[in-house]
């Protein structure tokens, strides 16, 4: 086993308890137990709740479709898409929630001149597969996902890619160009293809969905707000489709100790009194205490900082994957986009809209990206969502029609109110907390290796 966190580790080696069943252990134990076994199994209850929301609808349309159906986007997001927290305004985003547990899925995607891409993640929202990495110009590709009981035949033409869990996501991205550009989406869009292989085969159509009010909300919301009964309830029922990789074994026989494990009951008795202000505390403090525990993968440049390797591909890095679930779920790996975060400025300082701000890039330094790359700087507020403006102005990319200084560089401004000179370059943050991404996808190797360095950010 690569890793345990120190904490459950220790519980693990107090005296052998779980080598025999009669022990029973205490209580700090316990909640030690059910802390490690929440975060092990976040991303799972996310995932699923993702897909909850994401399938609620009796037809494809408004970024939502049936199971094992796509769905497009059919503008960029805006301060109301809240369906996914620090959404990209890069690209139109189409989605595929899949459940492989009846059939296997035929997905197929078109020759395109320009970035497009589908990243494929299993229920542990570890990427699979990323199908393109940039301007594809070959012919159209059939793909057929299956699912760990698929035992079929696959059919000629098609290249399998085989899942170890039975539901997951898959989000497609399309490079945008502007408004103008919304046609030409549109038209690729209709080329691609998403349906059972049943339905691939026989050419029948597809089957409607069911809109549910209850299953409405916002996917983080739902997951994190659910009691220690309900969340573990869904975690057992989900691990009998959804099994862990082989090398969680050990760790799911501890987390049996306390009723956690593919087809167990939970019994919250276990949790002895306090038990609902017990769960919150642990809940509030546990954003701050994986940014701690998986602080190790976070990489510092300047005032920015991204989540490095393993990230997307987490292996039995436990802790990573819970805090990228909160904090950017669905994120692709490193060689493929680097999200760069700056939440203060060079001196330290937290970023407030009460404050205007440059950010500086030198001649020449703007972001270094590969064939068909492109890069973006994007505001949140602190709930992690875009900012209202009067502009709905929500990036500066390398398509805006910023205004370079004589010597080359670049400034972009980030403030409140409009300037009265170079608005080409305002980013507007709103009058209150807010915080950065820069996105680069397709990133050259000085992005990841830290030698290239990123553009400075002070007050004005």
């Amino acid at each position: 086993m690569k890793r345990l966190t120190a904490f459950l580790l220790a519980v693990m080696l107090l005296g052998g308890m779980f080598a025999h069943a009669e022990t029973i252990p205490s209580r700090d134990e316990t909640w030690a137990l059910v802390r490690q076994a929440y975060i092990f199994s976040f991303p799972l209850v996310l995932m699923n709740e993702t897909l909850k929301v994401g399938i609620n609808t009796e037809k494809a349309g408004n970024g939502k479709a049936p199971l094992n159906q796509i769905s497009h986007a059919r503008g960029l997001a805006t301060a109301a898409f809240r369906q996914v927290v620090t959404p990209n305004v890069d690209t139109l985003y189409s989605q595929i929630f899949f459940d492989l547990s009846e059939d296997a899925v035929v997905i197929q995607k078109p020759a395109v001149e320009r970035y497009l891409t589908f990243q494929i993640m299993n229920a542990w929202s570890d990427t699979v597969a990323v199908l393109g990495t940039g301007a594809d110009t070959q012919d159209d590709r059939t793909y057929l996902l299956t699912g760990p009981n698929f035992s079929g035949d696959v059919p000629e033409g098609m290249t399998r890619i085989s899942i170890s869990t039975n539901i997951g996501w898959i989000i497609g991205r399309t490079l945008c160009y502007g408004p103008e550009d919304l046609d030409n989406i549109y038209a690729i869009q209709e080329k691609m293809d998403v349906r059972t292989l049943a339905l691939w085969q026989s050419g029948g159509e597809q089957p409607g969905g069911i809109y549910q009010p209850e299953n409405d909300g916002i996917p983080f919301q739902r997951a994190i707000s659910m009691g220690p009964k309900m969340f573990f309830d869904q975690v057992n029922e989900l691990l009998v489709q959804n099994p862990a990789y082989p090398e969680d074994a050990e760790v799911l026989n501890a987390f049996s100790a306390v009723g956690v494990g593919p087809g167990l009951t939970f019994d919250p008795s276990v949790l002895g009194e306090n038990a609902e202000e017990r769960w919150i505390a642990m809940l509030t403090g546990l954003s701050a205490e994986l940014t701690q525990s998986a602080g190790k993968f976070l990489v510092n440049n300047g005032a920015f900082r991204f989540m490095g390797d393993p990230i997307s591909r987490f292996g039995q890095e436990y802790d990573y994957r819970a805090l990228v679930a909160i904090g950017g779920f669905g994120a692709n790996p490193v060689d493929v986009a680097v999200y760069m975060k700056a939440g203060s400025d060079d001196t330290g300082d937290i970023l407030n809209g009460e404050n205007a701000y440059i950010l500086h890039f030198e001649p020449n330094e703007l972001p270094p990206v590969e064939e068909n790359g492109f890069w973006s700087i994007t505001a949140y507020g602190d709930d992690d969502f875009l900012i209202d403006n009067p502009l709905n102005r929500y990036a500066i990319n390398d398509r805006s029609e910023f205004e370079l200084n004589g010597d080359g560089s670049l400034d972009i401004l980030l403030q409140a109110n409009q300037p009265e000179e170079h608005v080409n370059n305002w980013l507007p943050t709103g009058p209150s907390g807010f915080h950065l991404f820069m996105r680069i996808y397709l990133p050259q190797e000085t992005v990841t290796d830290g030698t290239w360095h990123t553009p400075t950010l002070k007050k004005r």
